[in-house]
């Protein structure tokens, strides 16, 4: 089964090439395509946190991941699923992202901690309840800490 799905803004940041550390000093804006009212984001301050659904657009042109492969290709951690990693060369394309909102400014979403580069198509915001995040304890294989060490 196909889908279509249409990005509603774009990414605009300091990122303009792929790379996979230190996000954590970026901060992006959102910019909402000019036929998405304004409106839509009427009282989304009332949240700290939003989740971000984006197309890694650099990579749609990328060999697909359907199997299993080593995280960022690197030989000292475990060959994985694609759906047990956060590789953009998946099926879809789509990544996710749970940033922290810094402020909105008419059209536009200035958000930290968002790891898409300037460009990027945005698809879905969506706000962060505490009642969607997990409710027992997150855990993860220790190569996933070690990957994401420098991430933010």
């Amino acid at each position: 089964m196909e889908f279509k799905i249409r990005s509603i803004g774009t990414v605009v940041n300091s990122r303009r090439e792929l790379q996979d550390d230190f996000w954590g000093s970026v901060v992006s804006e959102i910019l909402l395509d000019s036929d998405i009212p304004e409106e839509s984001l009427d009282s989304i301050q009332s949240f700290s946190h939003l989740e971000i659904f984006y197309i890694f657009h650099k990579a749609l042109e990328s060999p697909i991941v359907i199997g299993s492969e080593h995280p960022r290709e690197n030989k000292l951690w475990p060959k994985v699923g694609i759906f047990a990693q956060r590789k953009k060369n998946r099926m879809n394309h789509l990544g996710a992202t749970i940033v922290e909102l810094q402020e909105v400014k008419g059209r536009s979403v200035f958000v930290r901690n968002l790891d898409a580069i300037d460009g990027t198509p945005i698809i879905d915001i969506k706000p962060v309840m505490k009642e969607f995040l997990p409710l027992s304890e997150v855990r993860q294989p220790d190569w996933a800490t070690e990957l994401m060490k420098n991430y933010w």
